[in-house]
């Protein structure tokens, strides 16, 4: 039996199909997801469907899943196999939960940062006894962009080239190629610094839409021992939670 996981994001939804911790299928989808569902449960034999959602409005039939499956809806009420101490869990992002569960998952007993670079960078730690406290946000890489061109009169909107490379631009263009993409170099450098400082055996995981971009930055830093690419890390931490709730019925 197989678990199916959907993750339905701000820009995009991600959809996976574990058996225990391997991955059978994966796709980012546009379809509804009661044409998922069904074109996953005819080719998969599913037990179990968690869907994570940080939308209000995701037209869900949950009756009538939960009339086939072992159904879970991920919220702030969901049982999970990590202390969350974040002050105000209802407004805590379930993305960021779900991938600091992961973080635990793949890095048990260790120290983690979760770097997720998607609409938002958020940077997420989870300690060695796998108590969650909180973390950090700050706009993503194209919402930077969109920022400088709606809240000016003259700058226009540029798009993210992951090729650029300067320490600065020549022209309007290449400095706000050189603004948003070193800033949020050095902005994720500051973080990694502050966090070792305090926890020297720290480890590193980078997530999200735009985090092939800093993975390829970070390849030649002097943390590139520390850092592990995990696109999929919030799916890996929601099938975790199916995996926990099943062993603690």
């Amino acid at each position: 039996m197989a678990n199916l996981v959907i993750d339905i994001g701000n820009s995009a939804n991600k959809i996976a199909v574990f058996e225990n911790d391997e991955i059978l299928f994966q796709e980012v989808s546009e379809l509804s997801f009661q044409q998922n569902i069904k074109a996953i449960t005819t080719s998969h034999v599913i037990e179990n469907i968690i869907i994570s959602s940080v939308k209000n409005d995701v037209d869900i039939d949950e009756k009538q899943i939960a009339e086939k499956f072992n159904y879970i809806k991920f919220n702030s009420d969901t049982k999970i196999p990590i202390h969350n101490k974040y002050k105000s869990p209802k407004s805590l992002g379930l993305d960021r939960l779900a991938a600091v569960i992961g973080a635990n998952h793949i890095f048990p007993n260790n120290n983690v940062l979760v770097i997720d670079a998607g609409t938002c960078i958020t940077y997420d730690t989870i300690d060695e006894s796998a108590n969650y406290y909180g973390g950090s946000i700050s706009p993503g890489i194209k919402m930077r962009f969109k920022a400088m061109n709606q809240f000016t009169a003259k700058l226009p909107l540029v798009n993210f080239e992951t090729s650029f490379n300067q320490n600065f631009g020549n022209d309007s263009i290449n400095s706000m190629l050189s603004g948003v993409i070193n800033g949020v170099i050095y902005e994720a450098e500051g973080f990694i610094k502050n966090h070792l400082e305090k926890n020297s055996n720290l480890k590193i995981i980078l997530c999200g839409g735009d985090a092939a971009f800093f993975d390829t930055r970070f390849k030649n830093s002097i943390f590139a021992h520390l850092i592990s690419y995990e696109p999929l890390l919030v799916l890996k931490g929601l099938n975790t939670v199916v995996k926990y709730q099943h062993d603690h019925k």
